[in-house]
């Protein structure tokens, strides 16, 4: 009895102590889990590429009471400003790849025009025009607040022009544009509606660009009509098969909202002005437009376009930019600050949770170009730098991270 008491008392001793060994090995994989940083700090400066014209610092050069042509000498190195080459017509993509789309107006009437340019129907104030993608056709239909709603046969394209002086919303899924220059185009592309705007590139369609205040100093703005003029030139080679277009109305391009620019009220008329005073003028490098970009600020210094998209322009080179570092000019952007949470920062990376961040490499302007992320278990994974800002929100590529 006593032998069989002391066998199971050791045996039972033994398993203790597997036990604690376990419990050992188990403790700090706990510990590890729970000292996950619940968040990463992203602290920087600037918004934007930075490629090109910094918008702040046109402001800031405006005020110190340089010239357009000086402020974009500076930012864009080596280039001249040219009125001698011509200017036509640019087409611009209103709505793209839609089912459904529908033009207003408040003045004057609209002419729906079939794609050999005879008139299918005129259009009074007041009624909308409403077009329905159907298979590779578009179906137009005239609603009237009196009368009842009148369907025309469809068609693969329409044309519409309206009175001069008049002004056409087009709405597209609660996203409206105004029009008041050139004519309206729709292709039946994809089975999808592509709505595009031709006008004048000169002032047309710079009337219609809002990438900048039109409150600051005249010079600024003034540089910027030169620069979005250049920009359009630039991009009116071809015609873009997905969009039936030149260019896109958005940010991806540049940011067109058409007749709300220039109704501004008190500044809108200055922002006219300024495209008035510039007509004619485009950025030119040996002769030839260059490919202009611009962008709101920078961490104070503007990018190589070579370290951003790996290809190389002698004009689109490191300029200090110290009025983006300035937090009165630039309150919002000067100094920002991102909190990114473990989950978020985990999925951006792909990883089940992440430990850390670094930055792997910078530019000569201290922008961050590549970054790698590492997981519990050891896990790494690497991001470009321009994914990464795409995934989290992040303003611009000088910036540092902390947990």
């Amino acid at each position: 009895m006593g032998n069989w008491l002391s066998h199971f008392t050791t045996k039972t001793n033994y398993v203790k102590k597997i036990l604690a060994a376990l419990l050992l090995v188990v403790i700090p994989a706990s510990a590890s889990a729970a000292d996950l940083p619940q968040r990463f700090y992203v602290t920087g400066s600037g918004f934007g590429h930075g490629v090109g014209l910094s918008q702040m610092g046109a402001r800031g050069l405006a005020l110190e009471g340089k010239s357009a042509p000086e402020i974009l000498n500076y930012f864009f190195p080596g280039t001249a400003i040219s009125s001698d080459i011509p200017l036509g017509d640019i087409k611009v993509n209103i709505a793209h790849a839609t089912t459904y789309v529908t033009l207003s107006n408040s003045t004057g009437t609209i002419s729906l025009n079939r794609p050999d340019g005879t008139s299918a129907t005129t259009i009074a104030v007041g009624s909308t025009l409403k077009f329905a993608a159907v298979t590779k056709v578009i179906s137009p239909t005239v609603a009237t607040p009196k009368q009842k709603s009148i369907v025309i046969p469809a068609l693969s394209g329409w044309n519409v022009t309206w009175d001069t002086g008049s002004v056409v919303t087009v709405n597209n899924g609660g996203a409206t544009t105004k029009l008041s220059y050139g004519q309206v185009n729709l292709k039946s592309v994809a089975n999808k509606i592509e709505l595009t705007a031709t006008m004048r590139l000169n002032d047309q369609y710079v009337y219609g660009i809002s990438e900048m205040s039109s409150s600051w100093p005249d010079a600024a703005i003034q540089s910027q009509a030169i620069a979005s003029r250049t920009y359009g030139l630039s991009r009116m080679g071809s015609i873009r098969k997905e969009c039936d277009c030149n260019i896109y109305n958005t940010k991806f391009d540049q940011n067109y909202v058409g007749f709300s620019k220039e109704s501004e009220a008190k500044y809108g008329a200055l922002w006219k002005a300024a495209v008035d005073a510039t007509s004619g003028q485009v950025l030119t490098y040996q002769g030839r437009a260059i490919n202009v970009y611009f962008s709101s600020s920078t961490g104070g210094t503007t990018q190589k376009a070579a370290d951003v998209w790996g290809t190389d322009f002698p004009y689109l080179t490191n300029v200090p930019d110290p009025w983006s570092l300035d937090v009165v000019l630039n309150p919002a952007y000067a100094h920002w600050l991102r909190v990114i949470s473990q989950k978020d920062m985990a999925k951006a990376f792909g990883l089940p949770d992440v430990v850390s961040v670094r930055i792997d490499s910078r530019t000569v302007s201290n922008s961050a170009l590549s970054l790698t992320a590492t997981s519990s278990m050891g896990t790494t994974a690497q991001l470009l730098v321009g994914v990464f800002k795409t995934k989290l929100l992040i303003p611009a590529s000088w910036f540092e991270i902390t947990n």
